[in-house]
């Protein structure tokens, strides 16, 4: 009985990451880790000249065509630098990228990154990353935030993502 119970619970704690391509991933808890899911995603990289009130721009502009952002940076390096970049996810790539055109993107690039929604636990992101490094797949960049506190969202562009989401989803 307390196998079932433990199942059970291991199976709450597996959620579904956003997106058609959401790959349940059965993450058994190996040394302590977090369960996790793994999906691939689309987003969107703009660059803009750097003005004031840009972020509320490029906010306002996603928000008039009806789409939601569902993870996003947006930076200027420096006082010196003189252009911006946004990078999104959002439920909707086509009218993203035309409202980013239509407010005077500079350039407007959509890539593939994969999506890990895990426990909010310390040590998930080394666990993840530990996984990818070990099969020799360097990790490019990523972002992460806490959704609801008890969950993290991680946004990953490594060398090899569809090699990644193969070796996250069997891990």
């Amino acid at each position: 009985m307390a196998k079932a119970a433990k199942k059970a619970s291991q199976k709450a704690a597996i959620k579904t990451a956003p997106g058609p391509s959401a790959q349940k991933t059965a993450a058994a808890k190996k040394a302590g880790g977090p369960a996790y899911t793994v999906s691939a995603a689309k987003e969107i990289t703009a660059t803009f000249s750097d003005t004031v009130g840009l972020t509320a721009k490029v906010a306002a502009a996603v928000a008039a065509e009806n789409v939601n952002i569902l993870a996003g940076t947006g930076y200027s390096a420096s006082g010196m630098r003189r252009k911006a970049t946004f990078t999104l996810i959002v439920d909707d790539l086509v009218k993203a990228e035309k409202a980013l055109e239509k407010i005077g993107a500079d350039e407007v690039q959509d890539s593939s990154v994969i999506v890990v929604e895990m426990a909010n636990k310390v040590g998930a992101l080394e666990r993840i990353s530990k996984i990818i490094a070990d099969a020799g797949i360097n990790i490019y960049y990523f972002y992460a935030t806490t959704s609801s506190g008890k969950t993290a969202t991680c946004v990953i562009k490594t060398e090899d993502d569809k090699k990644t989401i193969k070796l996250l989803s069997k891990a």
